[in-house]
């Protein structure tokens, strides 16, 4: 099995695909600053989710690699609402939509390590 077919992965890449474009529409200088790192982070979602996947033959650091790609996903919410409090993302159809898929993902990877941690995955 490829880390392709994980539900976890597929849902992080459409989120980290989103919000890049997301980007992309926000004012000149917020490109190169909140831009940046909120596509930073949602990539980093995913690559610990692969990265993880491919060390999970050692539990723990798969687990690891999931808790990181977790933590990735509050710094994503948090670059998020940093955009929309500070009005470089006005958007509240787009900040709303990325907010719930935002949580989503995070929920989904929560309960994903539940389920190495119980061996059920």
């Amino acid at each position: 099995m490829s880390y392709k077919k994980l539900k976890i992965w597929q849902s992080a890449r459409e989120l980290s695909i989103e919000i890049h474009q997301m980007t992309l529409k926000l004012p000149k200088f917020e490109m190169y600053e909140t831009g940046s790192q909120i596509r930073r982070s949602s990539k980093s979602i995913r690559s610990n989710i692969v990265e993880g996947y491919g060390r999970r033959r050692y539990k723990n650091d798969y687990i690891r690699f999931l808790i990181s790609s977790h933590a990735s996903v509050d710094e994503t919410r948090d670059h998020l609402e940093t955009l929309f409090e500070t009005g470089s993302l006005s958007d509240q159809q787009i900040f709303d939509h990325l907010n719930q898929k935002i949580d989503t993902v995070g929920k989904m990877i929560f309960g994903y390590i539940k389920g190495v941690e119980n061996n059920n995955k």
